[in-house]
C-alpha cells in the first residue's frame, strides 16, 4: 500500500490503497465526522472503525463551500460542546475537504483533522497541502487557511463507487501534476479506471509531486505557485457558469489556455496533449463567453500582486514561469483558445 509520509512544516502520513482504515491510529480526545452524504456507506466504515458518535452528512458539491454552511457546521460542533482535544475527520470529496480542513482551521482557533478522500480530485489535490478554504458570489477559493492535517487516508475502493466522469474529472489534477514535474507518465490517464490494478500507484506518484512542491513552499511564496497551472482561467470559468462546471473539466479547459500561452511565448507546443486529455475527459461544452465577460473574475483571483495578474505558463514539460502577461497576448490567446474548441465541439451554439 503506498505511504507517503510528509516532513515540512507538519509531519503528516499519505496512505492510498485497500484497507486503508487498518492503518489510522486511533485519535486521542473527542471525535466528530463531517461527511459527503455521496460518499455514506465509507462514512459509516469510517464512524464505526474509529468509534465516532457525532456525526453531520452534508450534500457535496460547490455549494457546501460557502459561508452559510461553513456557520451551520461551527454550530453543529459547539452545540456538541466539542473542546480543543477534538479531532474531526472528513470523509468525502474535494468540496467537503476543503470546507472541513477550513472549519478544523478556525474552530477554537484551530483543531486537528483527518482526511478521507473519497474522489480521484480529493485524493491528489484538495487532501493534499494544508490549503482549506471557501467560495465567495464573487470568486473561488477567496476565503481560506493553510491547515494541514493530521493524516490523509485514500480508501481506492470508494473511488470505484464514483460516477465514470467524476472519476476522470479528478485526474485532470494528476495529469497537471505531470506536466509540472516533467513526468510522462502521469500524462497517460487515458487507460485508467477504478478497477486498475495500478492506480493506487498512480495517484501516489501523483500526489508525490504536489508534497515536493509544498513541502519546499508551504504557503505559496513561491515554487507551489506552479501548482496554479490551468488554475486562473479555470476558477473564472466555474464561478461565471456559477459552478456548473466541474472543477476539473475547468482546469483542463484553463490548461488549453495554459499552453496556448505558452506556444505564443515560443516555448514546446504543449497544446496536442491537452487537446488529447480534452478528447478523453469528454468535459461540458461551455456556453459562448467573451474576454470581458471573465475579466471580472480573473481580476479577482487570488493570484494577484499588487495590480497585476500573475499566469502560471507552461514552455515545456517541466519548464514553468510565473509572470505577468500583457493584456494583448491574452486575449489573442483566449481567441485562439475558443478555435481549438470550436474545433472540439465543445462550445455551445
Amino acid at each position: 500500500m503506498p505511504r507517503i509520509e510528509v516532513g515540512k512544516p507538519t509531519p503528516y502520513p499519505i496512505v492510498i490503497g485497500e484497507g486503508v482504515l487498518k492503518e489510522v491510529p486511533p485519535p486521542q480526545g473527542p471525535t466528530a465526522l463531517l461527511y459527503d452524504q455521496n460518499a455514506e456507506g465509507f462514512a459509516q466504515e469510517v464512524a464505526e472503525a474509529l468509534g465516532v458518535p457525532h456525526r453531520l452528512g452534508l450534500k457535496g458539491g460547490e455549494g457546501a463551500k460557502t459561508l452559510e454552511v461553513y456557520g451551520q457546521v461551527l454550530s453543529w460542533l459547539a452545540q456538541r460542546g466539542l473542546p480543543r482535544n477534538a479531532t474531526l475527520l472528513v470523509v468525502g470529496g474535494g468540496t467537503l475537504t476543503d470546507l472541513g480542513g477550513f472549519v478544523a482551521a478556525t474552530y477554537l482557533r484551530g483543531i486537528p483533522y483527518l482526511a478521507f478522500p473519497t474522489t480521484t480530485l480529493a485524493v491528489v489535490d484538495a487532501s493534499v497541502g494544508g490549503k482549506t478554504g471557501l467560495n465567495l458570489p464573487e470568486g473561488k477559493n477567496l476565503v481560506g487557511a493553510f491547515h494541514f492535517p493530521r493524516g490523509v487516508y485514500a480508501e481506492v475502493g470508494a473511488l470505484r463507487t464514483l460516477p465514470a466522469f467524476t472519476f476522470r474529472e479528478g485526474l485532470v489534477e494528476a495529469f497537471k501534476h505531470g506536466l509540472i514535474a516533467g513526468d510522462e507518465a502521469l500524462l497517460e490517464v487515458e487507460g485508467l479506471s477504478p478497477d486498475h490494478p495500478s492506480l493506487a500507484d498512480y495517484l501516489a506518484r501523483a500526489v508525490a509531486v504536489k508534497v515536493a512542491i509544498t513541502e519546499e513552499d508551504p504557503l505559496e511564496r513561491g515554487k507551489r505557485r506552479l501548482l496554479n497551472l490551468g488554475h486562473t482561467l479555470g476558477h473564472a470559468l466555474e464561478a461565471k457558469t456559477r459552478h456548473a462546471l466541474p472543477h476539473g473539466a475547468a482546469v483542463a479547459y484553463g490548461l488549453l489556455y495554459a499552453a496556448l500561452l505558452g506556444r505564443a511565448l515560443g516555448g514546446e507546443d504543449l497544446v496536442p496533449l491537452v487537446r488529447r486529455l480534452l478528447h478523453w475527459l469528454s468535459p461540458p461544452r461551455l456556453p459562448p463567453l467573451t474576454w470581458e465577460d471573465l475579466l471580472p473574475y480573473l481580476l479577482r483571483d487570488k493570484k494577484k500582486v499588487s495590480e497585476s495578474l500573475h499566469w502560471v505558463v507552461p514552455l515545456g514539460l517541466g519548464r514553468l514561469e510565473v509572470r505577468p502577461l500583457p493584456k494583448a497576448l491574452l486575449k489573442e490567446a483566449f481567441a485562439l483558445w475558443q478555435e481549438e474548441l470550436a474545433r472540439l465541439a465543445l462550445l455551445e451554439g
